[in-house]
């Protein structure tokens, strides 16, 4: 048995080795014969040979310039303001004085706030997201009377127009706020182009002090609804008379704008309508109109017009030349030509200077949620600061008094 095996052995050794490479690479050849497996094994051999690569070579992107930058939203200083941003800011201390907002004067307007973020201001007021104002939302004030008064109005085409009573009263008074001078230094204010955005709108009525003259545009949409709301709330209100402008057409105030070429039955006409779109204003303003002023026949006849019907006329300091109406004043300075808390709370100040030295001074302004914002907090401290805020209508004058 030994023997045997043992010849096995010999035999076996001393036949030549078959090659190991056959026999190893039979099974892998075999397999690679398949689709899949050989799909598989060329992206294996493709990654491979950039990894080894990459490791022999090195980055192939390494010599090339690189740079890295970090991506940041713009501050809000970078961009034009809300209301609600604007006492963000350092250095406007002096009117950061107002509290939170309280929910119990918020009526309805506060019922709508439910699941908004509450995001708290630098002065610790605090205002919903989505909102353009912080200033709270003020009790309404001694309301005026509601309009129209009996024997201050009469049919019109286009339906009913001011007219002084039988009794002397006119609208310049009756429909005025009433006002009693305390001696101290008077500022007023009108904020106007109100009616046509429902948010800054409301926003003017309930956040404003009853004092500040609202201004409303003749086209709004329930203008009635909005003079009767701003009455109870108690402001005084105006409506504007679109007036022509340079570079009309192209620069068109709407229907019914009074032209400089259109003559006294022009203007009679277009007031007719101006006039009718409501009741329980004191007085008119303008709205644009430095090509109108210019214009004797056109200004006379609006002036004269006013005067009869018992209006005040109010400009935003571009006609301080022309007489006339009822009553008269103009604006010492417009407040928001530049649209940012710092150059309106500057204004305001000057308007305080110019009261200071001439015992009265008014100004205007545009119902940008930035303004009423700034009108809130400016009002805020007038009292503390020797002033007294007095409505518009206190600032006419009657021609000749």
């Amino acid at each position: 048995m030994f023997a045997k095996r043992q010849s096995a052995l010999a035999a076996a050794a001393g036949a030549p080795p078959e090659p190991r490479s056959r026999v190893a690479m039979d099974p892998v050849l075999n397999a690679l014969k398949k689709p899949p497996v050989a799909a598989g094994a060329a992206g294996a051999f493709v990654i491979g040979a950039a990894a080894l690569f990459v490791a022999v070579l090195g980055d192939p992107r390494a010599g090339a310039p690189t740079a890295s930058a970090v991506l940041e939203r713009p501050s809000a200083a970078d961009v034009a303001p809300t209301g609600a941003e604007a006492f963000g800011f350092s250095g406007l201390d002096i009117y950061q004085d107002l509290g939170p907002i309280d929910p119990a004067l918020m009526g309805e307007e506060g019922a709508g706030m439910t699941g908004e973020a509450l995001i708290t201001l630098p002065d610790g007021a605090s205002v919903a997201s989505g909102q353009g104002f912080s200033a709270p939302v003020r009790a309404p004030s001694n309301p005026l009377p509601k309009a129209p008064i009996a024997g201050l109005f009469q049919p019109g085409p286009n339906g009913p127009l001011p007219r002084i009573a039988a009794d002397g009263r006119v609208p310049a008074q009756a429909y005025a706020r009433p006002f009693r001078s305390n001696g101290k230094p008077m500022v007023a204010l009108v904020v106007g182009g109100l009616g046509l955005n429902t948010a800054t709108t409301r926003a003017a009525i309930e956040r404003l002090p009853a004092e500040v003259t609202l201004s409303f545009v003749p086209y709004a949409e329930g203008l009635q609804t909005w003079i009767d709301l701003a009455r109870a709330h108690g402001h005084e209100v105006m409506i504007e008379l679109p007036m022509e402008p340079t570079g009309y057409p192209d620069n068109d105030p709407g229907p019914y704008t009074l032209l400089f070429s259109g003559g006294a039955d022009d203007v009679a006409v277009k007031l007719d309508w101006l006039l009718a779109r409501a009741t329980g204003y004191f007085g008119v303003t303008n709205y644009l109109g430095d090509r109108f002023a210019t214009s004797d026949e056109g200004v006379s006849a609006l002036m004269t017009n006013l005067r009869q019907r018992g209006l005040a006329f109010l400009d935003d300091g571009s006609m301080r030349r022309r007489p006339g109406a009822f009553a008269r004043a103009s604006a010492d300075r417009v407040v928001d030509e530049e649209q940012t808390p710092a150059a309106i709370l500057r204004q305001f100040n000057a308007l305080e200077a110019a009261a200071k030295t001439n015992g009265a001074a008014l100004g205007t302004g545009f119902s940008y949620p930035v303004t009423v914002e700034a009108a809130a907090r400016w009002t805020a401290g007038l009292e503390a600061r020797g002033l007294q805020l007095a409505p518009a209508s206190a600032m006419t004058r009657r021609p000749g008094r």
